[in-house]
């Protein structure tokens, strides 16, 4: 079992950054790092501490659950607002399968976060608006019922270039969101 993988997949169901749940927890964030990317191991008492305060318990989080999610509710998604917008996680374990959904929401003017040249692909589809995809020293439209497929060998990003907002599903592949 990845234990810090789970302790992250729940801690981000609940919303909570590393440093709110270290703070509920009296443990400092960089411990928390550590512990969602197995680089330490917690003590019962600990780990018991981190589940209390992410709203479950010892006997769950090690039940051996057989049955695999297949549908993902508003309720299961998880959203980060910016400046530039909205990123919601379509599904909340997706940074532990093959490819990782999210439903992206670009305020008028503004522009994701450049991505640095990275392993995979990454798939799009305009579902509001338009915005402008930047690969390189390439730059593509695409409006609303359009979609974008790319290697992701190459500096990457978003611009909603219009007056409105702009909504994209957004495929990374492996996960990279």
């Amino acid at each position: 079992m990845e234990l810090g993988i789970k302790i992250k997949e729940l801690r981000l169901k609940k919303g909570l950054t590393q440093e709110e749940l270290a703070s509920r927890c009296e443990l400092t964030k960089g411990y928390i790092s550590q512990l969602e990317n197995d680089l330490t191991s917690p003590s019962i008492a600990t780990l018991n501490d981190i589940l209390t305060s992410l709203g479950t318990s010892l006997t769950e989080f090690f039940s051996d659950e057989s049955d695999e999610q297949v549908v993902f509710s508003e309720q299961d998604h998880f959203e980060k607002e910016d400046d530039y917008g909205k990123i919601v996680w379509l599904v909340p374990t997706a940074q532990k399968n093959r490819m990782e959904p999210i439903r992206l929401e670009l305020s008028p003017g503004c522009e994701t976060e450049h991505d640095i040249p990275h392993e995979g692909e990454e798939f799009g589809y305009v579902i509001e608006g338009a915005i402008k995809l930047y690969i390189g020293k390439k730059v593509f439209a695409v409006k609303k019922g359009e979609s974008f497929y790319f290697r992701a060998d190459r500096t990457h990003y978003l611009k909603n270039t219009s007056k409105s907002k702009a909504v994209v599903i957004w495929l990374s592949c492996p996960p990279n969101f």
